[in-house]
């Protein structure tokens, strides 16, 4: 009785047909997902023909659109980069810092280069209710040192360490407010940051030429009733069968991309469907970049 085809799952009938359907609005789809019904809100009814309605999310977008986005530069006048990245309801200040030194690690093995490494808090406002500082629990909680170091391997994936010589840069990322995509806010606005900082280092002659080789960004995506969305908020991410994340440089190559069903499977398809999604979700958070940088004149450097 269960679908366990190539997509691991196959459509029932119309849910009129279906004593046990009882209540279901009349002509939509019903797909079986192992020993539970899982309700589409798109597609065409098999019974009767009748094209259902399009899955429409809480803030009107469209499943391929992104939350408005918005930079605001050098908000930070200490810092050699500073960015207020704004996805939709989600506020994420990236700063970035350059340390004449590079860690002891690094020194001891003889390796050569600089270094760059992230830091990611939740500031105690950034949620419904307050959210303790790590200090007062004497530890980084695990989600802390998770994503900070994914921001970390993503930022390094496209900054020259060689070039940026012997120096740390470091990426220090605080959640102002949280709605969903707080990691790949932080991704996408520390990647322009870091753009900034580079910049800078070769204006003062601190470096031939910016070490940042392409831009980077990240984006969520999702299973919500069946179909697939991208760039989720709070809501969204509590509802989706399948949670997913991608980052990728501008060029389309990836630099992560984790996955998960939540309490659920998810087919072939369906990742190719969220992977695209992600995939020009991404594309319109780099033309973005872009758009900021070249108003002020400043590019990163191949």
């Amino acid at each position: 009785m269960f679908g366990w085809g190539a997509e691991h799952r196959t459509r029932g009938a119309c849910a009129p047909r279906k004593k046990l359907l009882r209540g279901f609005t009349p002509h939509e789809p019903v797909f079986y997902r192992r020993n539970r019904f899982d309700l589409a809100h798109h597609g065409v009814c098999v019974i009767c023909g009748r094209l259902n309605p399009p899955l429409q999310r809480s803030d009107g977008r469209a499943p391929d659109q992104v939350r408005p986005i918005s930079f605001d530069l050098n908000i930070a006048p200490h810092a050699g980069g500073s960015v207020l990245v704004a996805m939709g309801n989600t506020r994420v200040i990236c700063g970035v810092m350059i340390e004449e030194a590079v860690p002891r690690w690094m020194k001891e093995q003889n390796v050569s280069g600089g270094w760059l490494t992230a830091e990611y808090s939740m500031l105690p406002y950034s949620t419904t209710t307050r959210k303790p500082r790590d200090i007062v629990k004497g530890r980084i909680d695990g989600r802390s040192t998770e994503i900070q170091r994914l921001i970390g391997r993503s930022l390094r994936a496209v900054v020259d360490l060689e070039k940026l010589g012997p120096r740390t840069m470091w990426v220090d990322c605080d959640v102002l407010q949280a709605d969903g995509g707080t990691r790949t806010a932080a991704i996408t606005g520390a990647s322009l940051a870091v753009a900034v900082a580079c910049r800078k280092l070769a204006r003062e002659k601190k470096v031939d030429a910016p070490p940042l080789r392409k831009f980077v960004a990240a984006v969520s995506a999702g299973i919500l009733n069946g179909s697939a969305i991208v760039d989720l908020n709070y809501e969204e991410d509590k509802a989706v069968s399948v949670d997913f994340s991608l980052v990728a440089t501008e060029d389309g190559e990836f630099v992560e991309v984790q996955g998960s069903g939540e309490e659920a499977t998810f087919a072939r398809s369906e990742l190719d469907e969220m992977l695209g999604l992600a995939g020009k979700g991404i594309a319109d958070l780099i033309a973005a970049q872009r758009a900021v940088l070249a108003r002020l004149m400043v590019t990163p450097a191949s």
